[in-house]
């Protein structure tokens, strides 16, 4: 196999390698939500790209076809989708209380504020 038969496995690595490194080097929430979307992105990458077979065509009988494409990776990676974009919605959702409630998004101060709450109350 040539390097052009890898590129789907490339691509998917490189984006898993970029939405992870964003979600744990970036202290800002809403970048943190974008490194999770990217991640999601390869995987739903990881599972069609190979899902496609050479020749392949959707699998309705007819003649003439005798190579079908199995529809099953496809339908999970679209109900993969309808999740991922609820579970965008979540988090954004919670990054709109957060700011709410501490005044910004970035972790280290949502933590420090969290802690000088905590330690002002005497509450665990």
């Amino acid at each position: 196999m040539t390097t052009g038969g890898y590129f789907t496995y490339i691509v998917t690595y490189l984006l898993m390698t970029a939405g992870l490194f964003i979600v744990i080097a970036r202290g800002n929430l809403i970048k943190k939500l974008i490194g999770l979307g990217i991640f999601q992105t390869s995987v739903y990458l990881l599972y069609i790209g190979p899902a496609k077979l050479l020749a392949g065509t959707a699998p309705i009988l007819a003649s003439g076809y005798s190579v079908y494409s199995n529809p099953l990776p496809h339908v999970l990676i679209l109900t993969a989708i309808v999740v991922g974009v609820a579970t965008l919605a979540l988090g954004l959702a919670l990054v709109v209380r957060i700011r709410e409630a501490y005044g910004s998004i970035e972790e280290d101060e949502v933590l420090a504020e969290d802690q000088a709450n905590t330690s002002t109350t005497g509450h665990a």
